[in-house]
């Protein structure tokens, strides 16, 4: 019988191939013209999944994209893992800024280069194909559903509601994810937490048209310059959101999580030197990793109004706008913290304008427990694929499917990502190393290998 190695080995450059047979499929999400796409996509992994040795597989139509359900289902008394991903890609552009097609992959120094090589495609491919491999191997002691769908990059609109419609179908143990990243190649890592989100629009109108600096300028309250106060109020000078209420249901960082942020290899010098800032600044009392996974933030992600072409128009502007957003941690609520910033901003607001904050989206946060079986059996499955035993890290970013399984579904994810920040996910130039592909399908193996763990 081969090992897990060897099968790999004997099979990397189909692998490959049917991974590059996925990516030249361009399903942008973003973008209506790709509709068409979107449809071939889903059936590509309708029927790779059943030629990979899925049981049933089926394609369900939403009122966007369509979602692929496969299972493998051996015995309804073992265990069941639920497998998501998604199949839809982030725009290409700009297209000037890539040294390759985006849609015809190339292998160039080692790496997969194309949109969608890292997320989601090739991550997706990995638990595939470590799938098929642990599968023909013998290796598989549980069932395997997959859920995919296409609407990831587009804020998963209709997956929710598709959970909830089909419960008993998704019935599982846990979820197994790829689509989350490593601390770095060298250091294996698994997600254990991620950041929710809250989102809003502000709107400041002033006077009802836009007026002559000259004239009315020191006479007139200007939106802009309203605005800009507004928004210095939210965060102090020792980086604390002051928004009543706000921190209320954060759960303290302990000891232990601490201790273990503190192994992740950092240079805060390097981080520096690679943004490009002389100094860094955040929540005073934390560790720059502690406040960019574990704790709350505020930021202004777009400021605009008044005249902003070529040359010198000296106007006092009707209306300013801003949109802004929190990174939320395990606890808080997105709605609640979503209308604790409409009353803040009202209440901090001069007689002199009129404020408008419009709440625009967000999601919960997500904390996975390490001692979950599945948790210690992707743990060991990574320690034996990389090397070393992976670091239990949270992350920043949000995937608000994530606690929406949980709140559905009812059951824990385990996130078992393979990215690395240089990836360049969402930019030109994206890519995944082909040796971490590889070590990635023997770590999807080996978790089959160790799940569940023998009695």
């Amino acid at each position: 019988m081969h090992s897990i190695k060897e099968y790999i080995a004997q099979n990397e450059s189909r692998f490959i191939e049917e991974l590059f047979d996925l990516i030249r499929i361009p399903s942008v999400s973003a973008k209506s013209e790709h509709k068409d796409d979107m449809i071939r996509c889903a059936e590509h992994w309708k029927s790779h999944l059943l030629q990979v040795g899925a049981t049933e597989a089926e394609i369900y139509s939403t009122p966007g994209n369509p979602i692929v359900y496969a299972e493998y289902i051996q015995d309804a008394s073992l265990p069941t893992v639920l497998i998501y991903a998604h199949y839809d890609v982030m725009p290409p552009e700009p297209l000037e800024l890539w040294k390759s097609e985006p849609f015809e992959p190339q292998i160039r120094d080692g790496h997969i280069w194309a949109r969608g090589a890292d997320d989601d495609k090739g991550q997706s491919m990995v638990q595939v194909k470590g799938f098929e491999t642990a599968l023909k191997l013998g290796l598989v002691k549980c069932n395997v559903k997959f859920l995919f769908e296409g609407e990831e990059e587009i804020g998963s609109i209709n997956l929710e509601a598709f959970c909830e419609q089909h419960k008993e179908m998704l019935k599982s143990d846990f979820i197994l994810v790829s689509d989350t990243s490593m601390v770095s190649a060298e250091t294996p890592s698994l997600t254990t937490g991620l950041r929710g989100l809250a989102y809003w629009q502000v709107e400041v109108t002033g006077p009802n048209r836009d007026l002559h600096s000259g004239h009315f300028g020191g006479a007139v309250a200007n939106p802009i310059n309203e605005l800009c106060k507004m928004m210095a109020r939210v965060v102090d000078e020792k980086g604390r959101i002051q928004i009543p209420h706000f921190y209320d249901d954060v759960v303290p960082l302990s000891q232990e999580e601490r201790d273990m942020i503190a192994q992740v290899p950092f240079s805060e010098e390097k981080y520096k030197g690679a943004l490009e800032v002389e100094e860094l600044f955040g929540e005073e009392g934390y560790h720059t990793l502690e406040r960019n996974s574990c704790r709350p933030s505020f930021d202004i992600c777009g400021i605009w109004g008044g005249y902003t072409g070529e040359g010198a128009k000296t106007v006092l502007p009707s209306k300013a706008y801003a949109k802004v957003s929190c990174r939320l941690v395990a606890n808080q609520d997105h709605e609640v913290i979503s209308r604790a910033f409409v009353d803040y901003i009202q209440s901090i607001a001069p007689k002199t304008v009129k404020v408008n904050v419009t709440p625009m989206h967000g999601g919960e946060a997500y904390l996975c427990p390490i001692d979950l079986p599945a948790y210690r059996a992707a743990e060991k499955a990574c320690a034996v694929a990389f090397g070393k035993k992976p670091l239990a890290v949270r992350r920043g970013g949000s995937i608000p499917i994530i606690a929406a399984f949980e709140k559905v579904l009812g059951v824990k994810t385990v996130l078992m990502g393979f990215g690395l920040e240089s990836n360049a996910i969402h930019s030109p130039n994206e890519n995944m190393s082909v040796d971490i592909f590889r070590k990635g399908i023997e770590a999807v193996a080996e978790f089959y290998k160790n799940y569940p763990a023998q009695q």
